[in-house]
C-alpha cells in the first residue's frame, strides 16, 4: 500500500508543532499497518511534508525508531524499514515466549491486588475494542498489556529485554491478527491470561503467555 493510498479514515498530518516522540508514534503506526513496507526506503522529503513537521523532529524520530530496531539508518543512503527474516522472527518469538512465561510467573507472585486489578481493567478495554473490531487501538492496548505485565514482574533485566524484542516485532504481532479466526483465538488466549491473573496462578499464566507467543508464529510463518 502506498502513502498516497491513505483515505480520509487514516489522517497522518500533524496539525501543530510536536515533539519528536509524537512523530515517532505516527511513523511507527505507518510501519505497523504496512503503509511503510519492510525493506522500503523512507522518503524523508515526502513524509516531512505529509506529517507537517520540520526535519529536526523527523530525524530525531528516525533515531528513536532505529534504536527500537524498526528502521535501519544508512549514512548517506537514507533510512529503510527493517525487514526481518523468517529466522529473525522465529528466534525472537521463541525468546519472547520464555521471557513472558517468566513475567507471568513473577507477576502473580509480586504484583499487588491493585496492580492486577488495573491490568484486568486494561484487558476489559481490549475486549471492548475487539467487539468493535477496532484493530489498531486494540493492538496498542495489547502491547501495553504485555509491557505492563512485564513491569509487574519486578525484574528490570526481564523488562528491558522483553521491551527490546517486543519493539522489533510490532509489525509481526499486528499482522498475526489479520484474519478473524486468528484474532478470535488470540482474544481467547487473553481471556485465559485474565483468568490466571485473577487466580494468581503463575504457572498457568506463564504457560498461556508462552503458548500465545508461539501461536503467533503459526499465524505469520507463511507471510514472513
Amino acid at each position: 500500500m502506498e502513502i498516497s493510498d491513505l483515505d480520509a479514515g487514516h489522517p497522518i498530518a500533524i496539525q501543530k508543532e510536536t515533539l519528536h516522540d509524537q512523530v515517532a508514534n505516527r511513523i511507527r503506526d505507518l510501519i505497523i499497518e504496512g503503509y511503510l513496507e519492510p525493506g522500503s526506503r523512507i522518503d524523508e522529503t515526502k513524509l516531512v511534508q505529509q506529517l507537517g513537521v520540520s526535519r529536526t523532529p523527523f530525524r530525531e524520530a528516525l533515531r528513536t525508531l532505529a534504536a527500537e530496531g524498526l528502521i535501519v539508518i544508512r549514512p548517506s543512503k537514507g533510512s529503510i524499514v527493517r525487514k526481518l527474516t523468517r529466522e529473525d522472527v522465529y528466534s525472537m518469538l521463541e525468546v519472547l515466549a520464555h521471557l513472558e512465561r517468566l513475567s507471568g510467573e513473577l507477576a502473580c507472585q509480586r504484583a499487588s491486588d491493585e496492580e492486577i486489578d488495573d491490568l484486568l481493567k486494561l484487558h476489559g478495554e481490549m475486549l471492548v475494542l475487539y467487539e468493535k473490531r477496532d484493530r489498531l487501538p486494540y493492538y496498542k492496548l495489547n502491547q501495553e498489556f504485555h509491557s505492563r505485565l512485564s513491569e509487574l514482574s519486578g525484574n528490570e533485566t526481564l523488562l528491558r529485554h522483553q521491551g527490546m524484542i517486543q519493539a522489533q516485532l510490532k509489525r509481526i504481532r499486528f499482522i498475526g491478527n489479520r484474519k478473524p479466526e486468528y484474532w478470535a483465538k488470540a482474544v481467547s488466549e487473553h481471556n485465559e491470561m485474565a483468568d490466571a491473573l485473577k487466580a494468581r496462578d503463575g504457572a498457568r499464566l506463564g504457560e498461556v503467555m508462552s503458548r500465545h507467543l508461539m501461536n503467533t508464529w503459526d499465524r505469520v510463518k507463511d507471510i514472513v
